[in-house]
């Protein structure tokens, strides 16, 4: 994809500051950061004498330990907290206020970098306002503010970027600058131009490099913006939102680690029936890009999906208490064009072709979901014809809830349509000699792009995780079994993956499962079904609103006004945030920036199939590296940490491998992860006898007839209940103790026997001893029994050569036969090595044939 040069050879930047203290006095705030080494050291000096100002200055020097020590010693008892990262600032109506990382606990690795959680924070008052008497709206905007729980999955790296995918990171970079944009149709220098310092000599050149994060998905991209071009990039620290797991695969003892980084766009963000369809820039509402890693020491493989709300003007009316709110096209738009935005983004960003999955339901008798597919057809039957053939947008249509009702198998059909998806796309994968790409990305939805369309992700993930094993050598053919440890430690994930997304979306956790889908889901979860429909109800319907003014205000969407003589009224005051996420405001007709047909521009028709992004890596800085010593690079100190004394169960791989346990069944005797095991039938499983979570798996019957679920049908739809109660009630199958654990023949192949009686009788002596060795000497009483009972013992030594003593050991007898072919043994150094005669040959040989005669005598 890229012509750089094979002897350039690019390290990515670790940030060198992973450790910050914060000093305060009455007139400045200190903020020391150092390296994960505490080598080295920078200052931070904000001045707390600014009303209202935000006044930063950073020293431009590097201090040593023991110039940072003599400073902290000046400052005297002045420490407010340590933390790991600066998370940036804000402010309201009042002063400003410093968020850092308090605690931060390792979840994944990516190779040698490390992917961390924030587990919590704290917020520093900066300064004071102007004002003698404080806002009284100041308290309520940073209430509205926290309810953003920054503790609840958001997630940074030091040296990895999560805004981008795998595929993107692995390659190599292409033009550098800090303001630059690809995304507009820009002229770009050539390879050489960049690598102009490259020797002809054709030596190696090191560069390192801090890549340009996608904003999109950086949510505290706002804080950011007051420390941008005052301070050092390594003071930066950008998180995402979202979901990031890891966990292991044990292939016969070799461990296999499968991560999941699920990334949330915070265009067009909110909650579930505020945040519908798209904005007029072709932001989607749940916008999700959910990459799966699989990782096998130096080898990599990642499969990258995203989820994301159908990109039109669209809404429900939550005016009405109703389970089901009625589905609306606020806009006409008969050229596409906020569709026409929403997919040429996703071409610049991963190739083509676009592969839509919608799960939408098509036949109804009140329409309500049609409305959605048909939309949705028609806009991708109009763009694709202004697109090459090779490169068109392919539509896929797969009703689930009513494959689901019949009598098809739902999973099977999305396994076919998912090996179909693979091969149009194929994956990334990094070996020592062998690169390949992705070209083109799924794009799943149903309504609320949650249940459904998790199912759907895992049965995609499933058939990737697959191809990714085969491309790494372990299976053949590409495929994998349920009820398999493969599959099953893969469906846990996925269902994490739904929930956590699910309730920060919708409110709730996923209603309808992998399970459900399945057939599998327990009898004794509808109550559970009932519970999570409710509390979606509840979320959508009486706390939606404030978190999302909290979204809006955590996004820097919505600015408090400051400004005494034109103050904007209140975020809980307007009626509606419609201006907030739209340039263009209310009533006035878009101007097409670019022609209506051409709605690919030529910067990213060139580079198809492979992606324009990828082709045409943005870096903010690119660095000589003359010594190979320089920490920026030095992935090795960031992960093993010789200079601290850690267990070995704060290793994070260690940790991986062990939860990975968890799935592995206690009844098995074939321990390959790619075989199913014997499980019991889940259909007559009581979780809470089981000991199985019931938000582990739902009922289909109840799921399906919910009201406001994800997959809510309309009253011909419903599921069949009498279907469900004969798969309910079908024959128990007893299970008897031998049924349920593998003998010890069948392991170990040794047969379990009742012992002898001369056995029992040695045993009862050996426990007999351990009696006398553990009495106590001041029990007379026991003492006299114990020594009548030793007269009936006797006792050996442990090595009893009957005959010999230490004084006088026999010299044993050995015959005249042995002697002699111990003489020969002595002398046979003396020709090993040279050329051997005829007769020395015939002794080596009759010595290897007396010893094969004799050895089992």
């Amino acid at each position: 994809m890229n012509n750089a040069d094979k002897n350039v050879v690019f390290h990515p930047i670790i940030s060198s500051i992973q450790k910050v203290a914060l000093y305060e006095t009455k007139t400045r705030l200190y903020l020391v950061g150092s390296n994960i080494r505490e080598t080295r050291f920078r200052v931070l000096i904000i001045d707390r004498t600014a009303v209202n100002e935000l006044k930063i200055e950073e020293d431009p020097n590097e201090l040593s330990a023991k110039e940072i020590r003599r400073f902290v010693n000046s400052l005297g008892p002045s420490k407010v907290t340590s933390a790991y990262g600066v998370i940036g600032f804000v402010r309201f109506l009042e002063g400003y206020y410093l968020i850092l990382v308090r605690k931060r606990i390792l979840c994944a690795f990516i190779g040698m970098h490390l992917i961390y959680t924030i587990k919590d924070t704290v917020m520093v008052r900066v300064n004071e306002s102007s004002s003698e008497t404080p806002h009284p709206n100041e308290q309520r905007y940073l209430r509205m503010f926290q309810n953003v729980d920054l503790r609840s999955n958001f997630y940074f790296s030091y040296s990895y970027d999560l805004t981008r995918t795998l595929q993107y990171n692995l390659s190599a970079p292409r033009f550098v600058g800090n303001n630059v944009d690809i995304e507009k149709d820009e002229k770009l220098p050539d390879w050489d131009t960049l690598t102009n310092n490259v020797s002809s000599k054709n030596e190696r050149v090191d560069y390192a490099f801090r890549s340009s994060s996608r904003s999109r998905f950086v949510w505290n991209n706002f804080l950011l913006e007051p420390m941008n071009k005052i301070m050092l990039k390594d003071w930066f620290l950008e998180i995402i939102h979202g979901y990031v797991s890891e966990s292991s695969i044990s292939i016969f003892g070799r461990p296999v680690y499968v991560c999941l980084i699920a990334r949330r766009s915070t265009r067009f963000a909110g909650t579930r029936f505020l945040k519908r369809g798209a904005n007029f820039d072709g932001d989607v509402a749940n916008e999700v890009e959910t990459e799966q890693i699989v990782i096998d020491g130096h080898r990599l493989c990642s499969f990258t999906q995203m989820r994301g709300s159908i990109p039109s003007h669209w809404s429900q009316d939550v005016s009405k208490m109703v389970p089901k709110p009625s589905i609306l096209l606020d806009l006409s738009d008969p050229f596409a064009e906020t569709a026409a935005k929403h997919f040429e983004r996703l071409i610049f960003h991963s190739g083509a072709p676009i592969i839509i999955l919608n799960l939408v339901k098509k036949r109804e008798k009140r329409k309500h979901e049609s409305i959605l597919e048909k939309e949705l057809r028609d806009s991708v039957k109009y763009l694709n014809i202004f697109l090459p053939p090779q490169h068109r947008i392919r539509y896929i249509h797969f009703d689930m809830a009513r494959k689901n009702r019949g009598s098809e198998n739902v999973m099977e059909s999305l396994a076919k349509i998912s090996e179909d998806i693979i091969k149009l796309t194929g994956m990334f994968f990094k070996g020592e000699a062998e690169t390949s790409f992705q070209t083109g990305i799924v794009r799943v939805n149903c309504v609320d792009c949650l249940d459904r369309t998790n199912t759907a992700q895992f049965a995609i993930g499933k058939c990737a995780l697959a191809h990714q094993l085969h491309q790494l050598g372990f299976i053949q053919p590409p495929k994998l079994e349920f009820d398999s440890d493969c599959v099953t430690m893969l469906e846990k994930l996925y269902e994490d993956h739904g929930d956590t997304l699910a309730l920060q979306y919708g409110g709730s956790q996923l209603v309808h499962r992998i399970k459900t889908y399945r057939k599998t889901a327990a009898w004794a979860s509808q109550g559970n079904d009932i519970m999570q429909t409710l509390s979606r109800y509840y979320s959508n319907t009486f706390s939606d609103t404030e978190k999302q003014h909290s979204i809006n205000l955590f996004l820097g969407l919505y600015i408090p006004s400051r400004d005494d003589k034109k103050p904007n009224p209140p975020i809980w005051e307007l009626q509606t945030d419609y201006h907030m996420h739209n340039q263009i405001p209310l009533g006035t007709p878009e101007t097409p920036a670019r022609s209506l047909t051409n709605w690919v521009r030529p910067i990213i028709c060139k580079t198809l199939p492979y992606s324009c992004s990828d082709s045409n890596k943005v870096v903010r800085e690119l660095i000589r590296v003359h010594s190979k010593d320089m920490e920026m690079i030095d992935s090795y100190s960031n992960y093993h940490m010789s200079f601290k004394l850690i267990s070995f169960e704060e290793h994070i791989a260690f940790q991986i491998s062990h939860m990975a346990k968890t799935f592995l069944p206690t009844f098995r005797t074939n321990f390959s992860p790619f075989q199913p095991g014997r499980r019991r039938d889940a259909h007559t499983q009581n979780p809470s006898l089981t000991g199985q979570s019931s938000t582990g798996s739902t009922t289909s019957s109840t799921s399906s007839s919910s009201s406001g679920g994800d997959d809510s049908s309309s009253d011909e739809e419903s599921l069949n209940e009498a279907q469900t109660c004969t798969t309910s009630s079908k024959t128990r199958k007893s299970f008897s103790f031998e049924a349920l654990l593998p003998t010890m023949e069948d392991v170990y192949g040794t047969k379990i026997s009742t012992p002898t009686p001369s056995s029992l009788s040695q045993y009862k002596r050996y426990v007999q001893i351990g009696k006398i060795a553990s009495a106590p000497m001041a029990d007379i009483g026991r003492q006299q029994s114990i020594n009548k009972s030793m007269r009936s013992m006797k006792f050996l030594t442990i090595s009893d050569f009957p005959g010999d003593t230490y004084e006088c050991v026999r010299e044993p007898k050995v015959d005249e036969k042995s002697q002699e072919i111990y003489r020969r043994y002595v002398d046979a150094p003396n020709w090993i090595g040279k050329e051997q005669s005829k007769k020395t040959a015939e002794i080596l040989e009759n010595y290897v044939n007396f010893i094969e005669c004799n050895k089992f005598k």
